[in-house]
């Protein structure tokens, strides 16, 4: 498999209460354990980057496939919910909800495409049988 695309960040100061930065300086943040999870919630955290990350990807991937099926989705939109979970041994998880948002196209075709995308997302394919994700297509 070819390379087409590499990125790098470098996390310094202490994690999740630290800095993130690509090598680029395109990302460059204050980290902070959010208050929930007893910090500061001063600072973006790595779930909120990964929800970014991967609504952005996800939305991309809907889009690739409505354009090779001919289906219009302007107005279309992908949110993305990062849940950080904890099992009966305390061991951390993450889950994955996506929500499709795709105006005017009807229901059953809406779903068809997120599907479709879940095939080919880069992220879908990199968590695929390891988190558990669920993809809602909405109507807002």
């Amino acid at each position: 498999m070819r390379s087409i695309y590499t990125v790098e960040a470098i996390a310094t100061g202490g994690g999740r209460d630290g800095h993130v930065r690509s090598t680029d300086g395109r990302v460059d943040l204050d980290l902070a354990v959010p208050q929930s999870m007893g910090g500061s919630g001063n600072g973006s955290n790595p779930e909120q980057l990964f929800a970014a990350g991967y609504s952005a990807c996800f939305h991309s991937a809907v889009q690739l496939v409505a354009r090779q099926r001919k289906i219009d989705i302007s107005g279309s939109s992908v949110g993305g919910q990062i849940s950080l979970l904890a099992d009966a041994q305390g061991a951390l998880r993450l889950a994955v909800l996506l929500e499709v948002v795709l105006p005017g196209v009807e229901q059953g075709v809406a779903e068809s495409l997120a599907e479709a995308a879940h095939q080919v997302c880069p992220y879908s394919n990199a968590t695929r049988g390891n988190i558990e994700v669920t993809i809602v297509v909405a109507d807002d």
